[in-house]
């Protein structure tokens, strides 16, 4: 999972450190090559007692001042630590930071990491570096560092419990309803039979609502699913309001005393005025707690469009990504978040009822940095 996406942070990181080691080499040779006088300067030792010769009297020479040329010449010894300091630091530039980043530019991109979010990371990383002393041999694990702390900014986007928005929705003595949104062929329907099979395993007990009445074998497609579940469908024909099929299905949900209305949508075309201004009815009419967008991580950097035009349309909670088994990019994640600021509950790891996994920000981006 995530191959190309690692393989193309860990090229940049190694690019970056290597703009600190370059000259190492070169430096060393440089210092090693220094005459010893220039390495460490030692203090002149005191004028011993002098004999002379003409006149045969013993006397102490007084201590002298050095010559002229004897300050100058220590004068020079002596800053050499600080060259010596320096030569084993490095500071970035903005410059180096901007190279780097229109080398590794394509190669993100090819993972998945739409441009506005690079724009982002390279200034980021512009105030996390640039002009602050770096330890040349440890450049790569603060590097490393700092893409940690950038990932994690804009990965971390809070947390919703669906558990607990239940029980908000019970204190008002009503079933919590949640409307999953997203356009055809993002897994949108065998999303909700997962989310189903989750409250189930946690005693709760849902109901499903077919809101998408447009596409052709929706309804059929729920209906499977709730017979493999245990649990019920509310339908009306093919062509009905959507905003009335999930209106019945919490009415039906309240009379029963169950816990939640798991409401699908139409996806038509999320570019499509119609079906926006559909959903906008129903959010209207059943006032959703939650309203989750089902987003097929395989999308590619179309991800940004698509999250913007359904959070402006309707206003988006929180996500679920779905197809992550067979993701090796990785970075829809990343651009769904920056776009969004929204948490992601659950990533989708195959076509079992099982296979939703809880999004942990940190373990994702551990299995990156890897």
């Amino acid at each position: 999972m995530f191959g190309i996406l690692k393989k193309r942070i860990k090229e940049s990181v190694k690019q970056l450190a290597g703009i600190a080691r370059e000259k190492d080499e070169e430096d060393a040779k440089r210092e090693a090559a220094a005459p010893p006088a220039a390495k460490e300067a030692k203090p002149k030792p005191a004028r011993k007692e002098i004999i002379t010769k003409k006149e045969g009297i013993a006397r102490k020479a007084e201590e002298m001042p050095e010559a002229p040329h004897e300050q100058e010449e220590q004068k020079r010894r002596l800053p050499r630590f600080g060259l010596v300091k320096k030569i084993r630091e490095k500071e970035f530039t903005g410059r180096e930071i901007d190279d780097l980043f229109a080398s590794m530019e394509p190669g993100l991109l090819q993972a998945n990491i739409a441009l506005e979010v690079l724009d982002f990371f390279r200034s980021r990383l512009k105030e996390m570096l640039v002009g602050k002393p770096v330890k040349r041999k440890d450049a790569e694990q603060v590097i490393i560092g700092s893409f940690r702390r950038l990932l994690l900014e804009t990965v971390s986007q809070g947390k919703i419990e669906i558990g607990d928005v239940i029980r908000a929705a019970k204190k008002d003595k009503r079933p919590a309803c949640l409307l999953f949104l997203g356009y055809n062929g993002s897994g949108k329907t065998t999303t909700i039979a997962k989310v189903a099979k989750k409250l189930l395993s946690e005693k709760r007990k849902p109901v499903l609502a077919a809101g998408d009445t447009f596409r052709a074998a929706s309804i059929e497609q729920l209906q499977f699913h709730a017979d493999k579940l245990g649990i019920n469908v509310i339908k009306h024909k093919y062509g009905a309001d959507p905003a009335a099929v999930v209106f019945d299905a919490r009415k039906h949900a309240e009379s029963r005393g169950l816990d939640a209305v798991l409401a699908d949508t139409a996806g038509r075309m999320h570019t499509n005025v119609n079906l926006m201004d559909e959903l906008k009815k129903v959010v209207r009419v059943n006032k959703p707690d939650l309203k989750i967008l089902v987003v097929d991580s395989l999308t590619g950097n179309d991800v940004v469009h698509q999250v913007s035009k359904f959070d402006e349309g309707v206003g988006i909670d929180c996500m679920i990504l779905t197809k992550m088994d067979v993701n090796e990019k990785g970075g829809s994640i990343i651009s769904a978040c920056f776009t969004a600021k929204k948490p992601v509950l659950f990533l989708g790891t195959g076509q079992g009822y099982d296979d939703l996994q809880e999004f942990d920000p940190e373990r994702f981006v551990e299995q990156i940095l890897e």
